[in-house]
Parts: structure tokens; C-alpha cells; sequence
């Protein structure tokens, strides 16, 4: 007979327990393991490519055949208004009321399942995810079908880890696996896929990873190409660089692929602020104001296109009977097979450019589900093809046809978007199969890295975790250390040495601390310089110390030093660069007054207890997570001076916060602090609190205006 509790549970945790029950006691080999789990993954993204690809194509019947068929008496330009607000309206609370991380392009969502979570995503997310972008592609959303293809790829790999009951290593493996698995079936490019997991998903090449991944990504190329055959996104004809001297100009095309980039993500960043901070629709709602907007943005370029060149301009065709859409609607992939073939006009590509631009920063900013993958490229293949057309003018018969700019263009936006070069040149060389173009391709991409990320440190997906408090280096490392200010790691009591100090006292005074150098300080408290025992020993080298004091071998011209308000990260670049052990710590006000010192010890001591910090909130994240059945709901908080938690400390305002709260990071202006019992809640503060949706408002109450 059953115990209650056996019979309580679902029937696919039943299933799951004894499929693990069962694998336990069967002696596998580890191999086995890593290649079975992978190769089930893969064969699984295989199948979802193709399923998402049906949905889509599907969604774009119902919207565009079907209903607006049905409301064909309205007009064509009725229609391209009232659809992607349909869309929106369609698929704002399928994500709002089922699964909330499905909103937006869901790669960040898997980074940081991967490096906070250990990889676990909620098994619906996948169907969600499909769900609500098919809906906005195929309603004229102008996002692509890369982004939420990893995140459902990702949600299957896991949903398998967690159903066999792996480790949190093979769960997140098997997240990445699904990653390269999506990425590589749906543009017939298993190496790019492959890449991305590795480079964007886990931020880690170790051959552990390398071996699934590329299993999985293969696979699930196989499944897809089986049915579809050797069919590619793009067909592009051979490109070849014409001359060495014409990398100058795809240099350039590497700066302003750079500079589109960082637009495109600055203006996605600022659209989503602007419809977070919109207080008067729900956000289920708000998709569909995008879809609005979207729309009367199509109606002005159809209405435009029909005076530039209908179909070949900035519309296509579609349906039966033919009807013009714009060429931004949608993953865009006609528009950029134009561009590929060097057939689109100059002032079409600047104006798509644009458009492209507004458009998926309105379906994204807005809620919106789907990727900005596919926007990169577009983006970079309108920039690319209208440079192109720019230097055939300007040089004839010496530069290559404006496809090939487009093609180098594709991958330098790409790779200054998502931060990701070697995916974007893999990317483009496998759609190509040809090294003829390979030089250019990857200077502009390289240049095109090295300045986006000068220009914009976060790429479009790490700049929402950034957001959050979330600051990954290598796919987990969490960047502690721009989290502690150097006033929490400073020492306010010190030795120091007056400058008129005789050196014979200061070699008793090194001998009794231990210490390698004091700063130089006047009576007044005042901050002279720095002398180190190096100073010293070059003195007794010189000759007789007798008669000679301090300042005669301090170091007073530029003198390393810190401020309080800097991120200890900050202060150890310091340290590194000149070399030395340890930094004065003075006031912005005033530069010359010394309130404390930070040395190697203390560096040490607050990156052990930043992490431990992390450890606490990341142990109490998944009690929460165990404790409770309901999602886990991520509140972001201003602080403003009207609050009664303003001016207070953390240990003080978390005694009237629900049990189930837990404050996992506070941004002060542009920097990420790790919150600790001590530390001082001011106005203008960004508190990034994470609670159950039951205790949300509970939270939220805590928080008012009083």
C-alpha cells in the first residue's frame, strides 16, 4: 500500500523519482551519463526548433490571414495597426499570469538560472516561452526567434537534469547543451552554437563542457535537417576581399558597427525604463501599447514604401492576396537576404536601419517575448549593405559588392551587441562555407568588440542582470569586489610616521609593526606621502641614514590613494598597477586629510566576507524556494526621501520586511553594493528585494511613501 505522502505527489515527480531510483542502481559509466543526457537534449532541441518554427508560422496565419481576413473591411492599414496590438494584448498575460521570465529575450534569464541558480528552470518556461513569442513574431513584433530558442532549448536541458536528479554541474551543462542545441538547428550552424553555450551561456571552454555541448548542438542539427533538408537562413553568394587596402574600410565599418551596437543597447535599456517606470496599465497590458506603437510605425512605412518602391523597399509582400508588410515586422530574415545580395538601395537600408532600431526596442521595452539576436543581425546587414553601396561610389571597380559588407556587418554588430566574437565569425562562417571573406569578417568584428565594450561595458544580455545586481565575469564569477566600498574595508586606526622622523627611528618602527610602509602624516592629520621599507633599504644603500629624516625619502609626489566612496575593486586596479601594498584612503573634499588605509589583509578580509555575504542571500534564496510553491518574484525599490526607510540601516528596515524577503542588492548610482546589516539605506538608492508573489505587496507596503 502507498504511504499519503507517496500518494501526494504529482505523477510526474512519481515518474521522476523512480526513473532516478532506477538510473542509481544501474552501474553507468560517467561517460555514458554526460553522452546520454546530451544526445536525449539535443535530439529534444532538434524537435522544438521545428515545433517553434511551426508555431510561428502558424501565429502569423492566424493573425495576418485569418483575423485579418475577418477584418479586411476595416482596410490593410487598419489591420497593420490592430494586429501587433492584438499580439500584445494575446501574449502579455500568457507571460504576466504563467510565467513571468518568459518576458523579453530570455537569455539573461538562462545566465543567471546558470550562475545563481545552478541551472534550475522552471519546466513551463519552455512552453510559455514558445507560446508568447510565437505570438509576438508572428503578430509583427520586431524581435527574433535565436533568443527565445535558447531559453527554450535551456528549459528542456534542465527540466531533464531535474527529472534524473543530476548535480548541479550536469544540470547546468545540460542548460548550455540545450543552449548550443537551439542556437545550432535553427540556423544549420552546430560550431556557432556550440560556441555560444560556451561563450555566452557558461563562459567557460573546459573540455567537460565542450564534449556535450558539441554532441547536443549536432544532434539537434541532424533532427532539423533531416526534415528540412541542408537548407540555410541565408543564401549568400561568394565574397572575397578585393584588395589588402580595402580592410581600412572594413575597419570602419568595425567602428560603426560599434556604434550601432551600443545604441541599439542603451535604446532597449532606456525603452524598457520608460515602460517600467509607466504606473497608469498593468504590465499584461503594456505589450500591447508596444504593439500599438509597432504598429502605426508599419502604417507610416507602408504608406512610405508605396512612394519608394513597394515591395522592394522598406515592405514585403505577403499572403494571397499580396498585401505589403513592413520589413522591420517579424524576425526580418527577407529583409536581410536582401541586403546579403546587395539589392537593397542606400536610403532604404539607413531608413530600415532606423526603424529596425525604434521597433524592437518598442516590443522588447514593452514586454514583449523574443530575442534580439535576430535584430543584430538585421541591424548590422542594413548598416553593412548601406556602407557598402557608400564606398562602391566613392571607389568603383576596388571594393567588394555591398553584400559582402553586409555579411562582415551582420557579425560586427552581432558580436558588439552580445559581446560574443568568436560566435559571431563562427556564426557567419558556417552560413557562408566560405573563407574567402574570413580576414575582413573578423578584423571588423574584433574591432568592432574591443570598441562597444570600451563604449558599453554590459552587452544586451548581461546589462539586465546588471540591473539587478548581477554582475557576471566568466559566465559565473560574480564580481564581488564592485560590490564592497572602500570605506568598509578600510582601517580607520593606523600607524604613520611624521616626515620629520630620524630614519634610524624608522627602522625600529618597520621592525616593531611588521608593516612594509606608513603613510607620511603631519601633526594636523594631514596626508604628506608614502614611505616604504624599499625606500628605506635604497637610503642605507645611498649611505649614512645619521641627520636624514622621513621626508627626505618619502614618496610625496604621486602618491597612490583612495576614496572612501570607491568600489574596492577600484582600489585594488590601484594597487596592481603601481605595485604597492597597501593605499591611503582620503576625502574627495578634502585631499590631503587621511581617514584611513587599505592594505592587501583588508582586501582579503572583505572579499571573504562579500562572499560569504553571497553565500547567506544564495542559502536563504533556495529555502525560500523550497519553502514555498510559488514563483520567486523580483521587486525592484527607489528609494526616495519621503520614506521612512531612508537614512536607516538595512538590519533596521529588514526587521519590518515579511520572513520571506530577501535583499539581494543595492544600487547607488552607477555602482552595485552588497547590502549587509550596517550598511546605510539613502535616498536615491535602487533596492533589488526578491519575495514571493504572495508577499509582494507585504514588501511593497514596507516601502511607501509616508
Amino acid at each position: 500500500m502507498k504511504t499519503p505522502a507517496r500518494m501526494a505527489q504529482p505523477g510526474t515527480r512519481r515518474l521522476s523519482t523512480r526513473l532516478a531510483w532506477w538510473l542509481d542502481r544501474l552501474i553507468w559509466p560517467e561517460w555514458a551519463t554526460v553522452m546520454g543526457t546530451a544526445l536525449i537534449v539535443g535530439l529534444s532541441a532538434g524537435i522544438v526548433v521545428l515545433g517553434f518554427e511551426w508555431l510561428i508560422d502558424t501565429a502569423e496565419y492566424v493573425f495576418f490571414e485569418v483575423i485579418g481576413g475577418a477584418l479586411g473591411f476595416l482596410g490593410d492599414g487598419a489591420i497593420l495597426v490592430i494586429i501587433p496590438a492584438l499580439g500584445g494584448l494575446v501574449g502579455g498575460p500568457i507571460i504576466y499570469f504563467m510565467a513571468r521570465e518568459a518576458k523579453g529575450h530570455g537569455v539573461p534569464e538562462v545566465m543567471e538560472a546558470v550562475a545563481l541558480h545552478g541551472g534550475r528552470i522552471r519546466p513551463r518556461v519552455a512552453l510559455v516561452k514558445s507560446l508568447a513569442s510565437a505570438v509576438c513574431i508572428g503578430s509583427g513584433g520586431s524581435v527574433g526567434s535565436e533568443g527565445p530558442i535558447v531559453q527554450i532549448g535551456s528549459a528542456l536541458g534542465s527540466t531533464v537534469g531535474q527529472w534524473l536528479h543530476l548535480s548541479e554541474e550536469r544540470i547546468i551543462s545540460l542548460v548550455a547543451c540545450g543552449a548550443a542545441g537551439g542556437i545550432g538547428a535553427i540556423f544549420n550552424a552546430p560550431i556557432a552554437g556550440s560556441l555560444f553555450a560556451l561563450e555566452v551561456i557558461l563562459g567557460d571552454f573546459r573540455a567537460t563542457y565542450f564534449g556535450s555541448v558539441v554532441i547536443s548542438a549536432v544532434i539537434a542539427d541532424v533532427v532539423v535537417h533531416v526534415v528540412k533538408g541542408s537548407e540555410h537562413a541565408f543564401h549568400v553568394p561568394v565574397y572575397a576581399l578585393v584588395n589588402p587596402g580595402e580592410l581600412g574600410l572594413y575597419a570602419v565599418l568595425g567602428v560603426l558597427a560599434a556604434v550601432v551596437s551600443v545604441g541599439f543597447i542603451r535604446l532597449l535599456n532606456w525603452s524598457e525604463d520608460v515602460f517600467e517606470g509607466w504606473k497608469g496599465l498593468p504590465e499584461y497590458v503594456k505589450p500591447a501599447t508596444g504593439g500599438l506603437l509597432i504598429g502605426l510605425l508599419g502604417l507610416g512605412t507602408v504608406l512610405l514604401s508605396g512612394q519608394i518602391g513597394g515591395a522592394s523597399g522598406l515592405a514585403t509582400s505577403f499572403g494571397d492576396p499580396p498585401r505589403l508588410l513592413p520589413a522591420f515586422f517579424g524576425v526580418g530574415y527577407d529583409a536581410i537576404g536582401e541586403a546579403l545580395l546587395g539589392q537593397m538601395a542606400l536610403g532604404v537600408a539607413l531608413a530600415l536601419l532606423l526603424l529596425k532600431l525604434v521597433a524592437t526596442s518598442l516590443t522588447l521595452g514593452s514586454g514583449g517575448s523574443g530575442g534580439t539576436f535576430a535584430p543584430a543581425l538585421f541591424l548590422g546587414a542594413a548598416l553593412g549593405v548601406a556602407f557598402g553601396q557608400l564606398v562602391n561610389l566613392l571607389f568603383p571597380g576596388s571594393t567588394a559588392p555591398a553584400g559582402a559588407y553586409a555579411l562582415v556587418g551582420m557579425a560586427a554588430v552581432l558580436a558588439g551587441t552580445v559581446h560574443a566574437p568568436a560566435t559571431a565569425i563562427l556564426l557567419l562562417f558556417e552560413i557562408t562555407r566560405d573563407y574567402s571573406i574570413i580576414l575582413p569578417l573578423m578584423f571588423a568584428t574584433v574591432i568592432a568588440v574591443f570598441i562597444s565594450r570600451a563604449l558599453q561595458p554590459e552587452s544586451s544580455y548581461t546589462i539586465k542582470l546588471a540591473r539587478r545586481g548581477i554582475h557576471l565575469q566568466h559566465g559565473r564569477d560574480i564580481d564581488l569586489m564592485e560590490g564592497i566600498t572602500v570605506e568598509e574595508a578600510m582601517q580607520q586606526e593606523y600607524d604613520s610616521a611624521p616626515p620629520d622622523l630620524p630614519l634610524a627611528e624608522l627602522v625600529e618602527a618597520f621592525d616593531r609593526t611588521h608593516h612594509h610602509g606608513f603613510p607620511v602624516v603631519e601633526g594636523n592629520g594631514s596626508l604628506v606621502g608614502i614611505v616604504t621599507v624599499s625606500d628605506l633599504a635604497r637610503a642605507i644603500e645611498e649611505g649614512p641614514i645619521e641627520g636624514r629624516v622621513v621626508r627626505d625619502i618619502a614618496t610625496i609626489d604621486g602618491t597612490a590613494f583612495a576614496y572612501p566612496d570607491e568600489s574596492l575593486a577600484t582600489a585594488m586596479l590601484r594597487l596592481g598597477s603601481r605595485d604597492v601594498g597597501r593605499l591611503p584612503v582620503v576625502t574627495r573634499e578634502t585631499p590631503s586629510r587621511l581617514v584611513g588605509i587599505v592594505r592587501r589583509e583588508n582586501v582579503i578580509r572583505a572579499y571573504n566576507q562579500a562572499i560569504a555575504r553571497r553565500t547567506n542571500i544564495s542559502h536563504r534564496l533556495k529555502a525560500l524556494q523550497r519553502r514555498s510553491q510559488e514563483p520567486i518574484d523580483v521587486l525592484e525599490i527607489k528609494v526616495t526621501e519621503h520614506m521612512p526607510c531612508a537614512s536607516r540601516t538595512l538590519r533596521e528596515v529588514a526587521m519590518q520586511l515579511p520572513e520571506h524577503c530577501i535583499v539581494a542588492s543595492l544600487q547607488r548610482r552607477e555602482r552595485i553594493l552588497i547590502p549587509h546589516g550596517n550598511t546605510l539605506i539613502q535616498s536615491g538608492d535602487q533596492l533589488t528585494l526578491l519575495t514571493t508573489r504572495e508577499h509582494a505587496e507585504g514588501v511593497k507596503l514596507v516601502f511607501r511613501e509616508g
